[in-house]
C-alpha cells in the first residue's frame, strides 16, 4: 500500500502507545511512526477541554525531545459526567463506580489533539483542537456491569469502556463524531495536516 510522506522529509510521529490510535492513523494512508512518550499525566485543568488540549500538548512536546527534527501528534482523551472528568480506573471497584454513574445517562467524550512540529528548514509551530462527542448509555445492570469490569478491558479506559470493544454492548447511541471516543479524531486530523503541510506518494510499503 502507497503511503504519503512529508515532501520536507521530516517523519510524522505519533507519540501514544495506544493501539486504538494506531489502528486509526493507520487508516489514514499517511506513513508516520509509533513512539510512545513519557508525559506527565496529571490534570490540572478543571474544564474538561482545557484538560485534553493541555494532556496532548504535553505528550507532543515529550514526542519532540525525542525526534529533534519532525511532526508530533500527541493525543488525550476524557470522559466527562456533568462536567466532572472520570479518568482511567485503578481498581475493579473504582471501575464499577464509574460505569454505574454513567449508567442510563449521557456523558461527553473529549479528546484533543496536539500537532508539534520542527522542520529542518527552521520552520517550527503549533496546532492544538479538541472534539467533543455526546453519549447516552443504556440503563446497565449491576451484573452487566461487574461481567464487563471482569473483562479486563476498562482498566487503560477513561471513563472504564471502550466503545470499539465489548464496551459498545453498554452503549445505548451516540452523538458526534465515532473515531473520537475510541481516542483520535481521525479525519479532522488529517485535514489540518493536509492545510499545513505538503505531502507526497511514497513507495509502496
Amino acid at each position: 500500500m502507497k503511503k504519503r510522506r512529508l515532501v520536507s522529509g521530516e517523519e510524522i510521529v505519533l507519540a501514544s502507545a495506544s493501539p486504538r490510535r494506531k489502528e486509526l492513523l493507520d487508516r489514514s494512508g499517511i506513513a508516520y511512526i509509533a513512539d510512545p512518550a513519557d508525559a506527565d499525566e496529571t490534570i490540572q485543568a478543571a474544564a474538561p477541554e482545557k484538560a485534553v488540549l493541555e494532556l496532548s500538548r504535553r505528550k507532543a512536546e515529550a514526542g519532540l525531545k525525542k525526534h529533534r527534527e519532525a511532526v508530533v501528534i500527541g493525543a488525550d482523551t476524557i470522559v466527562a459526567l456533568d462536567g466532572r472528568i472520570l479518568g482511567k480506573p485503578r481498581s475493579e471497584e473504582e471501575a464499577v463506580r464509574m460505569l454505574a454513574s454513567l449508567s442510563g445517562r449521557s456523558h461527553e467524550v473529549f479528546t484533543g489533539v496536539a500537532i508539534l512540529w520542527n522542520l529542518k528548514d527552521g520552520r517550527k509551530g503549533y496546532e492544538g483542537f479538541f472534539e467533543r462527542t455526546r453519549v447516552e448509555m443504556f440503563e446497565n445492570s449491576g451484573d452487566e456491569i461487574l461481567r464487563y469490569v471482569r473483562t479486563g478491558e476498562p482498566f487503560d479506559k477513561a471513563g472504564a469502556y471502550g466503545i470499539q470493544g465489548r464496551g459498545t454492548l453498554l452503549v445505548r447511541s451516540i452523538d458526534g463524531n465515532y473515531d473520537n471516543v475510541v481516542g483520535l479524531p481521525l479525519a479532522r486530523l488529517v485535514k489540518r495536516l493536509e492545510e499545513l503541510f505538503v505531502f507526497m506518494e511514497a513507495a509502496d510499503e
